[in-house]
């Protein structure tokens, strides 16, 4: 929604994709379309008269029963997305992707946006790949659970969890830079019209570095003028339960554990040579719609 408002916002007309019923945009230059993100040809047909393409499309848990896998969603569809775009015969095609997406990642995740972004690079098109860090904000399911651990209204009720190393978990964990999702939109949106980026993968991070427990504080103090207690949950117990229990029991899975981690950090003076302008942090566009949690 951030990237279809911003581009309205810029005077852009767009055709957006919605594939769920009760799932709206708004706004006179916003065109909903209903499409199977698999039927290339009726994608082609709705893209027609488009001058670039935007592919936002990625799951961070799999429903395999209901074929929705990290395979089919990022590598399939994003296959579908580019074959319908030269079918189309749209040049200008821009991609997210993900930080920490490498070829050999250890996550599935990782690696099937690897793959995907393979398929864009090779596809002859004129891209852009970004690959934002955690992306937060006020709509975001992420900032909604954070909001909820605050408020002490979902497990663990009496205290903020991460996943940790050691036998403990108090052997750390990567560290964060959460990027504000209206700096995202804004750089999906610059990129079309700015030829320096043909061609080119951006890492995106917020300006700020966080360990995790020092990012649940900040959200506690935010959003009731006090910080909260952060205790571990171990990384290795978490792969455990992962492996045995049903993913529908657990609010997180494998990757997301593996991903925990790994620094989500990133040096952004590519992207900030090239577009000119530098991503706020995290303090400072959590503020901006903190009451809106």
């Amino acid at each position: 929604m951030a990237v279809v408002e911003e581009l309205a916002r810029k005077g852009f007309g767009v055709n957006a994709l919605v594939n769920r019923r009760g799932v709206e945009t708004s706004g006179r230059d916003v065109r909903v379309v209903r499409a199977d993100l698999f039927d290339a040809a009726t994608l082609a047909a709705q893209m027609s008269e488009c001058s670039a393409v935007i592919h936002l499309v990625g799951i961070i848990m799999e429903k395999p029963r209901a074929g929705v896998t990290f395979d089919r969603m990022h590598v399939e569809a994003t296959r579908s997305v580019v074959d319908a775009a030269k079918r189309a015969g749209v040049r200008r095609f821009v991609h997210m992707s993900a930080l920490g997406t490498r070829a050999g990642a250890s996550s599935d995740y990782h690696k099937t946006k690897w793959l995907a972004e393979e398929i864009v690079r090779s596809s002859g098109l004129d891209w852009t790949i970004f690959r934002p860090s955690m992306i937060h904000g006020p709509r975001g399911e992420f900032m909604r659970m954070e909001a909820k651990w605050v408020r002490k209204q979902s497990p663990p009720f009496f205290f903020m969890p991460y996943f940790g190393k050691g036998l403990f978990g108090f052997g750390g964990a990567g560290t964060i830079q959460p990027v504000f999702v209206g700096d995202v939109a804004r750089a999906f949106v610059e990129s079309i019209d700015n030829p320096k980026s043909v061609g080119k993968e951006y890492a995106i991070s917020g300006a700020q570095e966080l360990s995790w427990p020092e990012m649940h504080r900040m959200v506690a103090r935010m959003i009731t003028g006090k910080s909260r207690l952060a205790l571990p949950i171990p990384a290795w117990y978490a792969k455990a339960l992962a492996a045995v229990v049903p993913a529908a029991l657990l609010p997180f899975n494998r990757d997301q554990v593996i991903m925990s981690q790994e620094d989500n950090t990133a040096d952004t003076s590519k992207f900030e040579r090239d577009f000119g302008w530098k991503t706020t942090g995290f303090e400072e566009s959590l503020r901006s719609y903190v009451n809106r949690l």
